[in-house]
Parts: structure tokens; C-alpha cells; sequence
């Protein structure tokens, strides 16, 4: 999606390889955050995302692909800039929100969910964002599997993303999740996928 495209998926591993934690000089408030287990038993915490996640969420960004940057912001970026990160943190939590996820044994976010709804709910974009050293544990999935979910309990009717045609990953999950797939309007390099929240379910 423009500016919220969503994100890159991975395949599942039985035996995913060890993460090394990375110790940030900064604090990650995780009250109040819901506890979510992978299909391959990999557990970690989600919340809303606070002001005070900014440096957080810029070194999360560090490790992030370039290539799933580009994805993620359609754009070429090398960094996320600091206007960027402000617009990231700072939501409503009503039409907009940002979900963060993170390991529960080092407090470190591991990926980041953007829905930006329409004032009526009519429809929302929908993004995901996943740390490189993070992925093949099913974490996309359940990730975004709990972001509809989540959605739908908000009054949103309808999920779209925008996916470059060369992420196949995320294209995939989306679809194996029950998305619609078609060529963007306009656009012949982009996929548009839709969500009818007031019919499907995500496929477990």
C-alpha cells in the first residue's frame, strides 16, 4: 500500500535459528501488552505503540533489510527519517494505529503493523514490517492474523495493502490468509490485496 505496504512474510521453521538479543540503551514499555504464540511456538508481546517507542522504533528500523524497507515504504529509503518516526508514534489509536511487537526475553521490538482506517472505517491499509534476524519463526502470520482481528473489533469493514509485485512472500501470505489479489489501478507494479472483515475469517 502507498506508504503502508504490508509486509513481508516468512516461511515457518521447525528448527529456527537462535537470535542473538540485542541489549538497547533505551526502555520499551510492555505493560499491557497481549501475549501471541506462532504455529512454530515462537511467543511474543503486542501492545499500541507510545511517544515515548520513538528511538526504539528507529533502532528496530537498523534491523530491517533495505530490501524489505523498500517494501514496506514503496520507496527506496536507506532510514527511516525522524519526521517519518514521529508520524509512526504519534496515532490516534482510533483511524490510526501501530502495533508493535517484541521478544519477551529482551524487550526489543521485533516488527511493527500500521493500519490508517478512513474516518468512516470503510476501509484501512494495513502494514507489516518484520526484523530480518526475526523472520522464519511464522511471526507474520500471527502477527497479522491478530491485526484483523483486531481491526474488525474496531468497526473497520474492509483491509487493504499494497504489495510490490517482487514481494512474493508477503503476496502469498496474504492470499493463503484469504486476501483478494489483483493488479493496483493505475499502477502495474503493484498488487492490491483486500480483506472483507464483514465476511471472512482468517484462515487459522
Amino acid at each position: 500500500m502507498k506508504g503502508l505496504p504490508v509486509a513481508q512474510s516468512e516461511s515457518l521453521s521447525s528448527n529456527p535459528a537462535p537470535v542473538e538479543p540485542i541489549k538497547p540503551d533505551h526502555a520499551v514499555v510492555v505493560s499491557d501488552a497481549v501475549p501471541l504464540i506462532t504455529r512454530s511456538g515462537f511467543e511474543f508481546h503486542v501492545r499500541p505503540v507510545q511517544p515515548s517507542d520513538k528511538d526504539a522504533l528507529a533502532e528496530f528500523f537498523t534491523h530491517v533489510s533495505k530490501e524489505d524497507l523498500r517494501f514496506r515504504f514503496l520507496s527506496a529509503v536507506q532510514e527511516v527519517p525522524g519526521p517519518l518516526l514521529e508520524m509512526l508514534v504519534n496515532v490516534d489509536h482510533e483511524t490510526k494505529e501501530d502495533y508493535i511487537a517484541f521478544d519477551i526475553d529482551d524487550k526489543t521490538i521485533i516488527a511493527s503493523a500500521m493500519v490508517g482506517a478512513k474516518n468512516d472505517k470503510s476501509e484501512a491499509e494495513v502494514a507489516i514490517v518484520v526484523r530480518s534476524d526475526y523472520k522464519h519463526r511464522g511471526l507474520s502470520w500471527t502477527f497479522l492474523k491478530y491485526v484483523i482481528e483486531e481491526a474488525r473489533r474496531r468497526g473497520i469493514k474492509k483491509l487493504q495493502s499494497l504489495e510490490s509485485r517482487d514481494n512474493y512472500a508477503a503476496i502469498e501470505l496474504e492470499k493463503e490468509m484469504g486476501f483478494s489479489a489483483r493488479t493496483c489501478p493505475g499502477d502495474s507494479t503493484l498488487m492490491l490485496l483486500e480483506f472483507d472483515l464483514t465476511v471472512n475469517q482468517p484462515t487459522s
